[in-house]
């Protein structure tokens, strides 16, 4: 694929031979993200690596850097900590939020690249492509599309492609 392979807009997800509905942040998307105002961010960038929970799927098929999940396994959300915006494993004294999820919203994952390089404290923390709800309800953050619609993507995916959210 090329340059902002994947492309979020209005509800949509589009890739090189692909589209499927897809769901934002309850808060829109939003040039200025900010650590909990719910928003997805505006702009385009690079799709690092991808995690997946074993007992649930078999290993996607991706040439992205890919995972197995483990239920110890956190993202931490406090702007404060030193690991602000990483994995880290759990229990983990700051606030962090659990990747092993009971809904099977993150049964797959793929990592976006918004604020990694460099992190900035408060600008906002694990932005993923995720499985939707069913009812396609907002993310707190992320964009997210049906589990079929996620693993379809991921087989395309390539190192070095991009989404852009806008």
């Amino acid at each position: 694929m090329t340059y902002a392979d994947l492309v979020y807009s209005a509800g949509m997800l589009s890739w090189p031979g692909g589209s499927a509905r897809a769901v934002c942040g309850k808060g829109g998307v939003r040039a200025d993200k900010r650590e909990g105002d719910h928003a997805s961010p505006a702009g385009t960038f690079p799709l690092l690596r991808s995690f997946y929970r074993p007992d649930r799927l078999a290993s996607p098929r991706t040439a992205l850097p890919l995972a197995a999940l483990r239920p110890n396994d956190g993202w931490v959300d406090a702007s404060a900590d030193p690991n602000y915006n990483k994995a880290v494993t759990l229990p983990y004294p700051a606030s962090a939020e659990a990747l092993w999820r009971d809904d099977g919203l993150y049964d797959a994952i793929v990592v976006i690249g918004y604020n990694t390089d460099p992190v900035v404290p408060g600008k906002g923390s694990a932005i993923f492509l995720h499985i939707a709800k069913q009812d396609y309800g907002p993310t707190a953050g992320c964009v997210a599309l049906a589990k079929d619609d996620l693993l379809a993507a991921l087989e395309q995916l390539q190192p070095g492609d991009k989404i852009r959210i806008g």
